[in-house]
């Protein structure tokens, strides 16, 4: 008996000693460290857990029925890279927490131990440059850092960028050894939920020295800068493009091509200030902005260019198409965004909008293939002007795909460490081609316009020939004549043909438009009249509007009055300005103007001029002429000074303010001296 209880009593021992195993808690694992002059990678795992507990924060917490989060680098073939080169790891959302935004933490144990040769202990802890969207470091329980801004009423956020946080010499002993306790809070915003793989840490922190850690963030910085110098080079390139366009239509306002393209540029460089701005503007700020101005409404200014450049007929209906799509476009988008940014959409119910992802990228074809159907339609219409831009229109439809993933991860190219990704290679080659495209144009404007120019030299010339520069001497009359063309060539005219029998015949009239057809149909009423051989008012009239009716598209004013040498004087008014007579507008019967219709019969008004009576003629240049006040000179000032000299008067007229061709005719009737009669 005694040797049983001998033979059990190792059994028992052993027993109790499982036992107690068993009932005590396991062990924290700590992660071994040394830093020397290098830096550690704080790959985990690390202790992970979703919600909000700033008790979490303390060293002493137990995170033990905690889940973990293994923050190691993929060693697989082309891994995802961030901003400055790193490799990107997928969040929380793809690694058991789908659907998930909010707070969440992670949980590291370190123990520290200096490096013999070390002289320097001061540590220094550098977050990853990737993350969503906000955090907070604590170090042994205590806040050491932040990206973003925590407060009671919620959480500010930016565009995330490494950051380096200096360690707090007492959380280690003298020599720099001991343990650590790294809790970091991290919050992400329910609208990021939409990339895949979204939350968290996509990288591991780094410890080490402070040293150290300032240098690399110091060249994660500067490698930052470099690949961020494509997105500088484009905004510029932009600004330029920008400039050039809005400068050619101050030049030449009647292609309005020119000023959507300036408007495009305006929106593409205003998105690219945003994104190189987006580490000091709120992301949901952000996000809305660069929605307005790129989802939809760049492509539409592109439309609406190509369509003026071409030249299609009815722009309306193009631009009832264009801004149609791109309203539904924006309405839908911010509907999506609105949806996840309010909380109107749980988290959880992501896959409710996946309709509307859908919509948008139905809306984003259409308004590509609207872009290729105006270059189809400029090939039929003009195919030199066409295929010459069909390029360009290519490669905007490429750019049109700057969200695309494909195009983002496999069409990347780093000349020098500079990033630059297809669509904007794509969108400054467009731009390029449109700028050569736009000399080609303005050279060819430069060169239409020389023509024009000459071709009204020429016809000033013949109109100078045909409207007489010089007073017609008439005897027993003194007549003085002055014409004032608004421009090169003007739509004035008058006559002043003396007869055998000593009779004057004045004919005063204005055809309405300007410029060179308004010239031209000058031309053809003097040719008229000086074929004419019947000198009756009336007759005059008809027959003038017998040559014009079905010649012009308007219509032509005209005062036709002849006076004998006895001074008898027969007046006929084709919807012209009366004459006025000594300061007095004269009273004539009206008529309509010619070529309205193809039969028209006017009323001649009889007077008698005495000797020294004075007739003025005038075209409604002088009654219309406006000031800077839109003031307009009207018939009382025209009366008051229509008994002046026929330069005083056309010169009141214009230094008020000309708007209109101005033509003053003046008569005066004088006795004929005894020894002319002889």
């Amino acid at each position: 008996m005694k040797k049983t209880h001998i033979f059990l009593l190792p059994l028992l021992l052993l027993g109790s000693n499982f036992l107690r195993a068993q009932s005590a808690p396991a062990p924290v694992p700590v992660t071994q460290i040394t830093i020397g002059q290098s830096t550690v990678q704080l790959t985990g795992p690390w202790k992970f857990h979703i919600g909000d507990n700033m008790t979490w924060a303390q060293p002493g917490f137990d995170d033990s029925g905690w889940g973990t989060m293994d923050l190691t680098p993929p060693r697989s073939a082309g891994p995802e890279l961030d901003a400055i080169g790193g490799e990107v790891l997928p969040g929380w959302t793809a690694r058991g927490y789908p659907g998930y935004s909010g707070y969440a933490w992670y949980r590291l144990r370190v123990n520290v131990q200096e490096a013999a040769q070390a002289t320097n202990t001061a540590l220094a802890l550098k977050m990853p440059g990737l993350f969503d969207d906000a955090y907070q470091v604590y170090v042994n329980g205590q806040l050491v850092g932040e990206f973003g801004r925590f407060t009671k009423h919620g959480v500010t956020y930016y565009g995330s960028q490494p950051r380096a946080f200096s360690l707090p010499a007492h959380v280690l002993s003298a020599n720099g050894s001991g343990p650590l306790t790294i809790a970091i809070r991290m919050w992400m915003h329910p609208s990021t939920l939409q990339p895949r793989g979204a939350g968290g840490m996509h990288g591991p922190p780094v410890l080490g020295k402070a040293s150290v850690i300032g240098a690399s963030l110091d060249l994660d910085g500067y490698t930052l800068d470099r690949r961020r110098a494509s997105d500088f080079l484009e905004a510029a390139i932009l600004l330029l493009a920008m400039l050039a366009a809005f400068g050619l239509y101050w030049l030449d306002r009647s292609e309005p091509a020119y000023l959507w393209l300036g408007l495009a540029c305006v929106d593409s460089a205003t998105f690219n200030l945003f994104v190189l701005a987006q580490f000091w503007i709120r992301p949901a700020s952000f996000l809305y902005l660069t929605l307005l101005l790129t989802l939809g409404v760049v492509i539409g200014f592109w439309v609406i260019f190509w369509g003026y450049w071409f030249r299609l007929g009815n722009m309306a209906r193009l631009h009832r198409m264009v801004w149609g799509l791109v309203l539904l476009f924006l309405v839908v988008a911010v509907m999506r965004r609105a949806l996840f940014a309010n909380h109107i959409i749980p988290a959880q119910a992501a896959a409710w909008l996946s309709p509307l992802s859908v919509i948008l990228n139905i809306l984003n074809m259409l308004l590509v293939v609207l872009l290729l159907w105006v270059a189809y339609r400029g090939i039929r219409k003009d195919r030199t002007e066409g295929w010459l831009a069909l390029p360009a229109v290519v490669l905007l439809a490429i750019s049109r795909f700057q969200g695309t993933e494909l195009i983002r991860k496999w069409i990347n190219l780093h000349p020098y460490g500079i990033s630059v990704h297809l669509d904007q290679v794509a969108y400054v080659l467009a731009l390029a081609i449109v700028t050569v495209l736009l000399l080609r144009r303005f050279l060819q404007g430069q060169q239409e316009r020389a023509r024009i120019r000459t071709e009204l030299q020429q016809a000033r010339s013949v109109q100078e020939m045909l409207i007489p520069q010089h007073s017609v001497q008439v005897p027993g009359f003194a007549v003085e004549s002055v014409y004032i063309p608004a421009s090169e060539v003007g739509g004035d005219f008058f006559q002043v043909q003396p007869g055998d029998d000593g009779s004057v015949l004045i004919v005063v009239g204005d055809v309405s438009g300007k410029g060179l057809k308004a010239a031209m149909t000058v031309s053809a009423i003097v040719g008229a009249l000086r074929d004419r051989k019947e000198r009756q008012p009336a007759e005059v009239l008809a027959h003038l509007n017998r040559v014009l009716h079905g010649q012009v598209s308007g219509f032509v004013t005209c005062c036709a009055t002849l006076i004998t040498s006895d001074g008898a004087m027969t007046l006929a008014n084709a919807g012209h300005l009366s004459p006025y007579r000594n300061g007095e507008e004269m009273a004539v019967a009206g008529g309509l103007p010619l070529g309205i219709l193809a039969e028209g019969s006017y009323e001649e008004t009889q007077y008698q001029l005495a000797s020294g009576d004075r007739l003025t003629f005038m075209s409604d240049g002088v009654v219309e002429a406006t000031n800077e006040k839109r003031e307009l000179f009207g018939f009382e000032r025209t009366q008051q000074i229509s008994n002046q000299a026929a330069a005083a008067i056309a010169e009141t007229a214009k230094a008020f303010g000309q708007q209109d061709d101005i033509t003053v005719v003046t008569i005066e009737r004088r006795a004929i001296p005894a020894y002319a009669l002889v």
